[in-house]
């Protein structure tokens, strides 16, 4: 065969390839998405933060935004499509309520039986996700829009990914972005947040040590929180039952050997699936959106106004208390459901006011306060609005 008919043979080819992928027919803001995937892994790979997560979402964007081929079955869209089978996962909330199972599984009660105030600074978060709702419906969403986009308001991206895909498919993406994106500025906002509010007398405060909690407290919290829950908000039970029942299971100690792989392995393998699902939802033709710009304004603003809200409780109980029963009032902070991320960063401003001052522990009960908090708002959307 002569040479030049063997290089048109290769370009021939090369054309058909061309057109069997249809690139060149990929609309510029799906090529966008892929490069903002792109970028997030390289970012989560350089600053490590939340590396499991974040590169998860980078790569199920560029997944998600490339030409859907029907004869291929690839991409999320129509039935019988490969990946739309795990995306089922998210829209269904199989991943958020596995999640809570293993953070049930990983929660030490013992600074919140033995502080039970701490729960006061978990439901003063929620004003931020009271305001967002509020906001949202002045913004032109609808019910079902404005309770998913709530959820941001208290900085708990994992439950406001449970609740979009349950009220509002559409949009999850955006959601699921914006309510990551204010997570990674936590240890930005919080620092400066806690200085404004607070004195260095009051970041100096001391709690009393911890009193001692029996086993048969441990056991009976988790419990008395699950049928509490059941009972006022009994569509948060995909959340709460299975944090509360891997509470359960934890204290028992009873199957320590399944509860420890719980706890890393199946955590961290629904962790990379639930990224790679949320990026799936970042389609350019639905993120690229006015309605997208206003998730991300209201998020922002509503996260401050929890922030905000949590330290101002603080210093208002403060005022009620005596001596050594005064909190520090750091821990307001700590309230919003960033978990852990929220307490350590309580945990470091309290060290460098003083290397004394150890409240990583009453940090965490207030962390898991709030988390309580938004996941049973959540289930009242769900009662009320789906």
């Amino acid at each position: 065969m002569a040479l030049i008919d063997v290089q048109e043979l290769f370009f021939e080819s090369i054309h058909t390839l061309a057109n069997k992928m249809e690139f060149y027919e990929t609309p510029l803001p799906f090529l966008l998405m892929i490069g903002v995937g792109a970028l997030l892994i390289i970012l989560a790979l350089k600053y490590n933060y939340e590396p499991l997560f974040i590169i998860s979402i980078g790569a199920g964007m560029i997944l998600g935004n490339n030409p859907y081929l029907p004869d291929n079955q690839i991409g999320i869209n129509g039935d019988g499509a490969i990946l739309n089978f795990l995306y089922m996962g998210i829209e269904n909330g199989i991943y958020s309520s596995l999640i809570f199972l293993g953070f049930g599984l990983m929660t030490d009660f013992t600074s919140l039986i033995s502080n039970p105030k701490l729960i006061l600074l978990g439901s003063a978060t929620q004003i931020g996700v009271f305001l967002a709702f509020m906001s949202a419906l002045l913004l032109g969403f609808n019910l079902e829009e404005a309770s998913t986009i709530g959820l941001i308001g208290g900085a708990d991206g994992l439950t406001a990914i449970f609740l979009a895909g349950k009220l509002a498919p559409h949009l999850l993406g955006p959601v699921a972005i914006a309510a990551y994106s204010y997570m990674a500025l936590v240890p930005v906002i919080l620092p400066s947040l806690m200085r404004f509010m607070t004195t260095k007398e009051e970041r100096c405060i001391i709690m009393k040590p911890e009193r001692e909690v029996s086993r048969s407290e441990k056991i009976l919290f988790p419990l008395v929180g699950l049928l509490f829950s059941n009972l006022i908000a009994p569509h948060s039970m995909a959340l709460l039952g299975l944090f509360f029942f891997g509470n359960i299971l934890n204290v028992s100690g009873k199957i320590e050997k399944v509860t420890t792989k719980i706890k890393t392995s199946l955590v961290d393998i629904i962790t990379v699936i639930l990224g790679l699902t949320v990026g799936l939802s970042t389609q350019a033709n639905e993120f690229f959106t006015l309605f997208s710009v206003k998730i991300f304004l209201i998020g922002i603003y509503s996260f401050v106004f929890a922030t905000i809200s949590g330290l101002s409780l603080a210093k208002i109980m403060n005022f009620l208390l005596k001596g050594k029963n005064r909190i520090n009032p750091l821990l307001g902070a700590s309230a919003v459901p960033v978990v852990p991320n929220s307490a350590n960063i309580v945990q470091k401003e309290a060290f460098k006011e003083n290397p004394d001052n150890v409240i990583l522990s009453k940090a965490i009960a207030a962390n898991v306060s709030g988390l309580i908090g938004s996941a049973l708002i959540a289930g009242i959307f769900l009662s009320f609005f789906k």
